[in-house]
C-alpha cells in the first residue's frame, strides 16, 4: 500500500515531533521557510548574547527521510488538499499537522520582543540605560532576570497588570521578586500598559499574552476556538476538517486530567508525539485514541545561577513544593536540553518517544 502523504506545517517543537515519528509510517514533508529549529525557550538567553540557539534543520531530518521545503505556506485549500507557498509550489497532502505556534501579541515597532532577541541584544550593547520588561508571566521574569544580571550597568524595570508570577505558588512569587530586587530589578504591579509609547524607558521589551498563528487557517475556513486557536477534539483533529490535525501552541487542546493546555513547550512535544500517533493509528485503520497529559512542574530561569523549579498539579495549579537556587537552575538547564534530546531520540528511534514520560 502507497504511504500516505503528510504536510507539517512548522518546525518547531511540536510540527518537528511530528514530522520526525510519522517518517517510518508516511512521506513527511515540512514545510518552514528557516533552515534550522530554534530553542525558543532560550530566547531570554539569546538576548543576553549566547551566541547560537538553533540547530540545522538538515542534520535533523536527513536521517529520518523527512523533506523539508524551505517555504512559507500561504494558503491552505481544504477542499482539494492542498497548500500553496510563497515560492509559487502547491503541495498535495492526504492529512495535514497545522503546527505554525504562537508569537507575541505585536506592540508595535517601538518595544522588543522575545522573537526579537538577536536586536534585543543588540542594543544591550549600545547601552546603558534604562530598560523595561511589560508583562509579569514566567517569559517576562526570564527576561528581566537574564539582563539585569549580565547587563548591570542597564536600570532594569518589570511592569505587570497584576502580581509578578501570578501562577506560583506563594513560596515561589516570594523567591522571584527576592531574587529580581537583588539583581536590581524595580517591580510595578498592578499597572496596566496598553502600548510601548506609554512607557518612559530607553528599551521596552513587550512580554505580554501570545497570539496564535492561525490566520492562514482562519482563512481556509478551519473552524476556531475562542480566542484564536484551531478548535480540536480529544485525538486533535479539526473539528471541522478532520484531514487536518493541530498541535502545538496553535490548538485549543485539553485532556480530562489537565483541562485546557496552555502554549508551552511542555505541552508541544507531546502534542506534536500525539498527533503522530493519531495519524499512524488511521493509516492501520484503527480509530485514534484521546490524548492524555497533565502538568508536573515549571521550570523558571532567574539568570544563570539561579532559578525556580514549581511543582503543580495535574491541572497546573502550584503545589506549596518549590525547589529555588542554583540547585533549581540546574534543573532547569536540564530539563531545556531534555527537549533537543528528545527530537534527536525522535530523529533516531520514532518508536521510542511514546515511552518518554510526559511526551509520549
Amino acid at each position: 500500500m502507497e504511504k500516505q502523504q503528510v504536510l507539517v506545517l512548522g518546525a518547531g517543537y511540536a510540527g518537528l515531533m511530528a514530522a520526525l515519528r510519522l517518517a517510518p509510517h508516511t512521506r513527511v514533508t515540512l514545510v518552514d521557510p528557516s533552515p534550522a529549529f530554534t530553542e525558543r525557550v532560550r530566547l531570554h538567553e539569546r538576548a543576553v548574547g549566547r551566541p547560537d540557539i538553533t540547530h540545522p534543520l538538515d542534520a535533523l531530518i536527513r536521517r529520518a527521510g523527512v523533506v523539508h521545503v524551505a517555504a512559507r505556506a500561504t494558503g491552505i485549500d481544504p477542499a482539494a488538499r492542498r497548500i500553496t507557498t510563497d515560492d509559487g509550489r502547491r503541495l498535495p497532502y492526504d492529512r495535514l499537522v497545522y503546527a505554525l505556534g504562537s508569537r507575541t501579541a505585536d506592540p508595535g515597532e517601538r518595544a522588543y520582543t522575545p522573537e526579537t532577541a538577536a536586536e534585543l541584544h543588540k542594543r544591550l550593547l549600545d547601552g546603558p540605560g534604562g530598560l523595561t520588561v511589560v508583562g509579569g508571566g514566567l517569559t517576562g521574569i526570564e527576561l528581566a532576570a537574564e539582563i539585569a544580571e549580565s547587563h548591570d550597568a542597564w536600570k532594569v524595570r518589570l511592569i505587570t497588570d497584576a502580581e509578578v508570577g501570578g501562577g506560583l505558588s506563594a513560596k515561589g512569587r516570594a523567591h522571584v521578586r527576592t531574587t529580581l530586587t537583588g539583581l536590581g530589578v524595580r517591580i510595578e504591579e498592578g499597572r496596566r500598559v496598553a502600548r510601548p509609547e506609554d512607557v518612559d524607558a530607553d528599551a521596552v521589551v513587550w512580554a505580554t499574552a501570545m497570539t496564535a498563528n492561525t490566520a492562514l487557517a482562519e482563512a481556509a475556513g478551519i473552524t476556531l476556538a475562542p480566542g484564536g486557536r484551531v478548535r480540536v477534539d480529544a485525538t486533535l483533529r479539526s473539528v471541522s476538517h478532520p484531514e487536518i490535525y493541530a498541535v502545538g501552541d496553535a490548538a485549543a487542546m485539553a485532556t480530562p486530567a489537565a483541562g485546557a493546555l496552555r502554549m508551552a513547550c511542555a505541552t508541544a512535544l507531546p502534542s506534536g508525539s500525539h498527533a503522530a500517533s493519531s495519524i499512524i493509528a488511521e493509516t492501520r485503520g484503527r480509530e485514534p485514541k484521546p490524548m492524555r497529559f497533565r502538568f508536573m512542574a515549571q521550570c523558571v530561569s532567574l539568570g544563570r545561577r539561579d532559578g525556580l523549579v514549581q511543582l503543580v498539579r495535574a491541572d497546573d495549579s502550584p503545589r506549596e513544593t518549590v525547589l529555588r537556587g542554583g540547585t533549581a537552575a540546574r534543573a532547569k538547564e536540564q530539563v531545556v536540553r531534555s527537549t533537543v534530546r528528545a527530537l534527536r531520540l525522535a530523529a533516531r528511534r520514532p518508536g521510542a518517544v511514546p515511552l518518554i514520560p510526559g511526551i509520549g
